[in-house]
């Protein structure tokens, strides 16, 4: 690659359906690469396989990259002087390329139908189209150029294939895991253009873009490390070498249990999402949920994506994207596979939850309580959130936990009853409740000094008051301290839950 050109890097994604987080990471580390060099990161649809084309998967890409915060600075939807930048807008660029290898005797034209390949691999073992068997097949290096020019004026369907010459071993220079070395008789004739739609494949379609697109990195999934070989000898044929980007292949997601690569079925099975947004199939209506709708924030998700396969070489997990950014090092990718640890991003959610003001989790938490028939100021909710935000680990989960401020429980848990409300509960939690009615200040340190007072004057074990004040007011035995549930409540609220409890809860 030639010296002190600008950093530019790509996300290709096809529309064959909804994003992979795997996809997402991708994205990601192209990202943070174009940043942290101050180049362009460039947003490219790689539609050329129209037969696997599923409508809605473009939007859907578009709009979780959008949600995830990660921005492109050319590219579909965004416009720049490479357009266009759909591969299936620009077919008209790849035939001149198609015609100079030709030309060039550096590819040929085959007619093999998929009976007659079929056939081939029956017959040979092993079959590969290559310079060993291309001989026997019917193609323009068999045909005649009179039979060849025929069948293709009569409308003979037909494909391109890349001429690879065998005994060459050929050298990929790979970011992250050095030097690669092939030889090309492994590499089969790629076909690189089909008649039947006029469209290149993916092998011719990328290199083109990425060189007419100046890309100077591609930074891809180790998915696409064997098509490496492949694509340095067309950027040779096509005599591009001088301007042939670098490569960096990222290792693979893995499964968080068991051997294999992270697919859907493992999200199904252990219950979690492999896709940023939810997905519902346009051919069969299945909905898969995606971390957006689960309760995930899209800076928790970047971060814990950011972490599979990449360490920054400290104990540091809390990046903002700014810091991520600075630290990335493309060159500190892990070779080998990153574990699906699903409990880690819970867990960055987490931390991010608590990062958030309370003000901010407020906000995406009223709309729930609202919609649980509940009208209480923003300043209420705001408090309860202080109180409890830091025992979830997504927004969802706080109604369950602390619907009691809002709402006086109906019953009360049954074990708590059994192990907490004593023969003499009752009595205590009178002589509480007439104590706390005479309390003019209702503050939590009014309350927490007079009862305290109270519990010492009379003998009375600690514990057992307070597990039975709780279970009155919240129905169970958990929550906050007793007196920032009773001073949230206001004294005429926890007046009338504990005489509720009083009369309701059998020893």
């Amino acid at each position: 690659m030639e010296e002190n050109r600008k950093v530019k890097v790509r996300f290709a994604p096809s529309p064959t359906g909804p994003l992979h987080i795997g996809g997402v990471r991708t994205a990601l580390y192209n990202y943070l690469f174009a940043r942290q060099h101050h180049g362009d990161f460039i947003f490219r649809i790689e539609d050329t396989d129209s037969h696997r084309f599923v409508p809605g998967a473009e939007e859907y890409i578009i709009d979780a990259l959008r949600w995830l915060g990660i921005k492109f600075d050319e590219g579909v939807g965004i416009g720049g002087k490479n357009g266009p930048y759909r591969q299936s807008e620009r077919r008209h660029i790849y035939k001149k390329y198609v015609d100079q290898l030709l030309d060039e005797g550096k590819a040929y034209v085959a007619f093999d139908t998929p009976e007659e390949l079929d056939a081939k691999r029956n017959e040979i073992k092993n079959f590969q189209y290559d310079s060993s068997t291309r001989g026997i097949m019917r193609n323009s290096l068999t045909l005649s150029k009179e039979e060849t020019e025929s069948l293709i004026a009569d409308g003979k369907q037909y494909v391109v294939r890349f001429k690879i010459q065998p005994g060459e071993e050929v050298l990929v220079h790979d970011l992250i895991r050095g030097d690669v070395r092939v030889k090309s008789d492994v590499i089969d004739d790629k076909v690189l253009y089909k008649s039947a739609d006029e469209l290149p494949t993916y092998h011719l379609a990328n290199i083109v873009d990425d060189h007419l697109m100046e890309i100077t990195h591609v930074i891809r999934g180790e998915e696409w490390l064997p098509s490496a070989p492949l694509h340095v000898l067309l950027y040779r044929a096509l005599g591009w070498q001088d301007t042939m980007p670098q490569f960096a292949h990222l290792p693979l997601l893995l499964k968080p249990d068991g051997k294999g690569k992270l697919s859907k079925r493992d999200g199904d099975r252990l219950g979690f999402p492999v896709f940023p947004l939810e997905w519902i199939d346009p051919k069969t209506g299945e909905t898969s949920t995606g971390f957006r709708e689960q309760g995930y924030f899209p800076e928790a998700v970047i971060n814990f994506l950011a972490l599979l396969g990449w360490n920054p070489g400290t104990e540091q997990e809390i990046f903002s994207l700014d810091e991520l950014v600075e630290q990335f090092d493309i060159a500190k990718c892990n070779k080998s596979g990153a574990r699906f640890d699903f409990q880690k991003a819970i867990w960055f959610n987490h931390e991010y939850i608590l990062k958030k003001s309370n003000e901010e989790i407020a906000n995406l938490f009223a709309p729930i309580v609202v919609g649980n028939g509940i009208d209480e100021p923003m300043e209420r909710i705001v408090k309860v959130v202080s109180m409890m935000k830091d025992r979830v680990s997504f927004v969802k989960e706080l109604w369950p936990l602390c619907s009691f401020f809002f709402v006086p429980p109906t019953e009360y848990d049954e074990k708590t009853v059994k192990k907490r409300w004593k023969t003499d509960s009752p009595q205590v939690m009178s002589e509480l409740a007439d104590l706390l009615a005479r309390q003019d200040d209702f503050s939590i340190e009014a309350q927490e000094k007079a009862v305290m007072t109270w519990i010492e004057e009379n003998g009375y074990k600690l514990g057992d008051v307070m597990n039975a004040f709780r279970l009155a007011l919240v129905g169970i035995g958990k929550g906050p301290g007793m007196f920032d549930i009773s001073s949230f409540l206001g004294k005429e609220e926890t007046l009338r839950r504990l005489s509720k409890a009083i009369t309701a809860i059998k020893a």
